[in-house]
């Protein structure tokens, strides 16, 4: 009697098919249009090949190319596969190493052959046109399952030395898989956990493109041999690649760093790795943006203070901050540098016994600092501490990128010390507070919800508890919908603390993780903080962190990328020019700026005696919102000639009725 398997379907619906079927036997056998579209499967919750067999009863979920995110893993495997293909075809003597999906696409290591050179832009053009051929050959994918030494004397016949050294260090007890490209002896293999799409003719020849070539060692390792990475974009049609690429001209464009420089509002420089250096126009828009800020809390009933940047190392050992980032914080000696010479103070030595300070990364310890100072009763909270806390991590030199990743920055950082009973209204009231926040700067975004991860601190009972108020708080705001792209990521909470976390879209479709709010009973008991309850016994405070903004310069790097440098007027940092066309105008123009000064307005003149439409490229190159031009009769008429940023056309209106509407305009949004 055939032996047979039970399939149970998402609908709860059973299959029964014979020993050895494949998922692919149950989408035949459902219907043809879900054969046909069927591109994987997940067995008992793992994505394997659409035509590996069954290994007993399992639960079955068919996935097509509308499951989007399994969709696009496995095309982008795929497409590093064939391109690891074309590779070795084109240069025969190239061996392979490592070829994973990335993000947006997909990459693969390959060191060339002796006497080629490593590879150049100049070579994708050819290897794309490979890669196209090795998909329209439509060659079946295949998986087999090999013994470990099998493996490593394939690749040694084969010349890959880089191959065979990995294979010998897998779990001896994983299954060894394999992938041929076709059906034939000679037909390319690699080694692969997979899994894959059923062939190479799934792949859409036009949904791909190689994007750039760079070196890197073998295994990251410095000390191994250099290795030519190419990197790829791939999607799951055309249409979606020439979307991408749209997105990657855009953010070409709006490149913070470029805008940056053109709008003279900060730089960066090797003196000072990871460090902003703001000009006065960057710094007007800090201004800006920390005035609003100060309003929301004074609004939200937060107290502002201001914490050392130097505290000893004992404390963060307390805080457990020590033994788990150490690595990414500064410390110093807590010594007088001998300065008897020039050469002794560059360099000044370290007594074995000197006690360290640390530089501070956050501002959560000393926060708590502060709260304990003096006796707190229950009728004290919440008390909700804010600090702009300055704040430095060694983060490596290679990972620094503009605004984006800096070593020191600016927190919008504050602390809400509350009862157990407080914690659901006070997440609530920062949901509401953030979502005001996120919607006046033009974005919108996603809630989520990142919850214990393995290491942590604190009971299951606490971390229970913690992220049951998280989600009702995110309830009671509202929140918990697919309108706010709700929902829970395990395992990516802090070491302390599960955390809500917001994920804002810009103007250009790209996601950046900014705000959080986490909720902790683990520092205050580390730190020993308490307040005295309505019963007169000594009780723990929960801390709520929370951010907004996250950091100043992260923040204000993506509004330049959001606005393409094109500021609303309430944040840009020269909001008006007035200019004028001949010098007989220069006594009005000079007027008509001090007055919108007297307004309150950012207001530069220009009076050189340039062509107007020089002086106009010039301010526009630089984002400025409105230049005023004023000629003789403007002059004369008490009138201003107005071009707004990205517009040709031009406006005539009186002094007086400009300036109205200008302070009107440029009135932040939560004081309109």
């Amino acid at each position: 009697m055939t032996e047979m398997v039970k399939i149970h379907l998402p609908d709860g619906s059973v299959k029964e098919m014979k020993s050895g079927a494949t998922p692919y036997d149950v989408a035949a056998e459902i219907g043809p249009g879900l054969a046909k579209a069927a591109i994987a499967a997940r067995v008992d919750g793992e994505l394997r090949d659409l035509k590996r067999p069954f290994e007993g009863d399992a639960k079955l979920a068919l996935v097509t190319k509308r499951d989007e995110a399994d969709a696009l893993e496995l095309v982008r495997h795929d497409f590093a596969h064939v391109l690891a293909e074309a590779v070795q075809n084109l240069y025969p003597g190239t061996q392979i190493t490592f070829g994973p999906a990335t993000d947006d696409g997909f990459y693969y290591d390959f060191a060339p052959a002796p006497g080629r050179g490593m590879f150049t832009e100049e070579d994708l053009p050819a290897i794309e046109e490979e890669m196209r051929r090795v998909i329209k050959a439509d060659k079946p994918l295949i998986r087999e399952v090999w013994d470990r030494e099998k493996v490593r004397q394939f690749f040694i016949d084969n010349g890959e030395a880089f191959k065979a050294e990995w294979v010998m260090e897998l779990p001896e007890n994983e299954p060894i898989t394999m992938y041929k490209t076709g059906t034939g002896e000679a037909d390319w293999i690699d080694l692969c956990r997979g899994p894959h799409l059923p062939s190479t003719g799934y792949l859409d020849p036009k949904a791909f493109k190689l994007t750039r070539v760079s070196g890197a060692y073998w295994r990251g390792d410095q000390s191994n041999p250099m290795l030519s990475r190419i990197y790829g974009t791939a999607w799951l049609d055309k249409k979606q690649l020439a979307e991408h690429l749209h997105r990657l001209e855009e953010a070409a464009k709006r490149d913070h760093r470029k805008l940056g420089a053109e709008m003279d509002l900060f730089h960066l420089q090797q003196e000072a790795h990871g460090s902003v250096f703001w000009h006065p126009q960057g710094f007007k828009m800090w201004r800006a943006l920390e005035a609003y800020m100060r309003r929301a809390i004074d609004d939200g009933g937060y107290r502002e203070i201001k914490t050392p940047q130097l505290m000893d190392v004992k404390q963060w050992t307390r805080s457990g901050h020590w033994g788990k980032y150490a690595e990414n914080m500064f410390a110093v000696p807590d010594i007088v540098p001998n300065v008897e010479s020039e050469e002794e103070a560059a360099a000044p030595d370290v007594a074995e016994d000197a006690d360290w300070m640390a530089i501070k990364p956050m501002n959560c310890p000393a926060h708590i600092l502060v709260f304990n100072q003096g006796i707190k009763s229950y009728r004290d909270l919440p008390l909700r501490l804010y600090e702009n806390g300055c704040c430095h991590r060694n983060e490596p030199h290679g990972a620094l990128h503009g605004l984006m990743r800096v070593r020191q920055f600016t927190q919008d950082d504050a602390h809400i010390f509350c009862t157990e009973g407080q914690v659901v209204e006070e997440i609530q009231k920062f949901c509401k507070l953030a979502d005001r926040i996120y919607k006046d700067f033009g974005y919108t975004y996603s809630v989520k919800l990142a919850t214990r991860p393995e290491k942590r601190f604190g009971s299951d009972e606490m971390w229970d508890k913690a992220e049951q108020e998280m989600r009702d708080a995110v309830k009671a705001a509202g929140m918990d919908n697919d309108d706010y792209g709700w929902e829970e990521l395990p395992g990516e909470g802090a070491f302390y603390a599960p955390k809500l976390e917001w994920h804002l879209t810009d103007a250009i479709g790209r996601t950046w993780q900014v705000g959080t709010i986490q909720s902790d009973r683990v520092l205050p008991e580390r730190l020993d903080a308490t307040y005295v309850g309505e019963d007169g016994e000594k009780h723990r405070p929960v801390m709520l962190h929370r951010a907004i903004f996250g950091s100043y310069e992260r923040f204000i790097g993506m509004l330049i990328e959001h606005y393409a440098g094109k500021m609303p007027l309430w944040l840009a940092p020269t909001q008006i020019v007035v200019t004028t066309i001949v010098s007989d105008a220069d006594d009005f123009a000079k007027q008509a700026a001090a007055k919108l000064e007297a307004a309150g307005l950012r207001v530069e003149t220009d009076l050189r005696n340039e062509k107007i439409n020089y002086k106009v490229r010039e301010h526009s190159l630089a984002k400025v919102p409105i230049i005023a031009v004023v000629g003789k009769r403007e002059a004369e008429e008490g009138k201003v000639a107005l071009r707004r940023l990205g517009s040709r056309d031009q406006e005539i209106v009186s002094l007086d009725e400009f300036i109205a509407a200008a302070i009107k305009e440029a009135t932040p949004p939560d004081l309109a």
